[in-house]
Formats: structure tokens, sequence, C-alpha cells
């Protein structure tokens, strides 16, 4: 049952920021599992319903995914931030801000209470094709339990870099080879403030009918 009290779906979705520094503060066991049941009302292909996650609080567990988050993002942030890299939408101070918080989000993984794997069940191991194929059926459930921690008053976020040497990751957590891991999901109180954020305007990236 939705709280009357909980925040409307674009108030939401307007201020849900990617929250990478969370406290090592406990998140009650019902509210991680209150995002695994929103998760689960989104679409999936066929209605498999083949989602499958992962709620990681063991101290030893965490320490090795940080590790491996941390192997594959820390030096390519470091040099993005040497190099003083900018958008057009988001000026080099910004840009720093955001990607010293990734380095923040290296360091402390291992602390923070909750780390969510996203994953989908086979029949069989899967190729790479199948892996490939069944996204658009993880995707939607990992975008409804990002919003959920917002109305919830968490902060999550998304990140792949845990990911990168598969194989150690899978070893990690004892994955079958009929379970396909797609995304690290890390779930704690904010450190910092929700707020609104910063997007293009829909008039830049929208076209109507054909592109020219």
């Amino acid at each position: 049952m939705v709280n009357e009290n909980d925040m409307g779906i674009f108030e939401v979705m307007y201020n849900c920021r990617a929250m990478r520094r969370l406290s090592s503060k406990e998140v009650p066991e019902a509210d991680l599992l209150k995002l695994i049941e929103a998760a689960g009302q989104a679409p999936s292909g066929s209605n498999t319903q083949r989602r499958r996650w992962i709620i990681v609080r063991d101290a030893e567990q965490k320490k090795q995914i940080a590790a491996l988050n941390r192997q594959a993002s820390a030096a390519y942030v470091e040099g993005r931030i040497a190099r003083g890299e900018s958008l057009p939408h988001h000026d080099a101070a910004t840009r720093k801000r955001m990607l010293e918080a990734v380095l923040w989000l290296a360091e402390h993984m291992q602390d923070i209470h909750a780390l969510i794997v996203a994953c989908y069940e086979f029949d069989a191991k899967p190729s790479t094709e199948e892996r490939a194929g069944v996204q658009s059926s993880v995707w939607p459930g990992v975008q409804n339990l990002l919003l959920a921690a917002r109305a919830l008053g968490l902060g999550a976020v998304l990140t792949t870099y845990a990911l990168r040497d598969y194989d150690a990751f899978a070893n990690v957590l004892n994955l079958p080879d009929t379970i396909g891991a797609y995304a690290l999901i890390p779930v704690g109180y904010p450190l910092g403030k929700f707020g609104p954020v910063t997007r293009l305007p829909v008039a830049e990236v929208t076209r109507f009918d054909r592109w020219h």
C-alpha cells in the first residue's frame, strides 16, 4: 500500500539524484525489501519476471566488492579530474565535485550498509547475445528501485565499475552460470542533501517523426 505521505511520482523523478556519499547507518530490512518489491513492479519481457536481487550486507563480501570497484574506477576517475573534464551543461568545478564523489564511493563502499546487485536468472548458461537480450527486463526494475529509494529518503546510485572483472565479481557472490549480474546499487542514508537534478531542456533532446 502507498502511504498518503509518500512523494508524488514527478517530485520523486525530478529530485532523484545519484547519491554516492552514503552513511554506514543500518537501513531497516523492511525498507530494503520494499525497494525490491517496488523494483518487481516494473515490466519484464513476456512477463517472465526473471529479475533477481542480492542484498549484500556481510562485511567481508562488501570489502571484496569494494576492492573490485576501486580497482576499476579510481585511476580512471582521477585522470578525469586531472584533465579538468567539463561538459556544455556541466562546468569543470561542478564536474570535479561529482567525480570526487565517485572517488569517495570508491574509498568507502565497504562501509555502506547495503549493496544491491541486480541479476537475471536464465534456464542455462547464457551466450553473450542472450545476456544482452534481457537487459530490457533488468533496467526498468533498477530504475524503479532508485525511485523507491528516493521516496523513502534513502540515497542510492547505479554503478557497474565492480563488474568490469565479471568473473571475479561473480566469484565473490558465488553466482551460478545461470545467474547474470548487471548492476551494483549501493543504498544508505545520504550524507549530502537531496535536491533537484540538472538536465538538458527537453527541446534540445527531442525530435518529432525524424531526425531532420
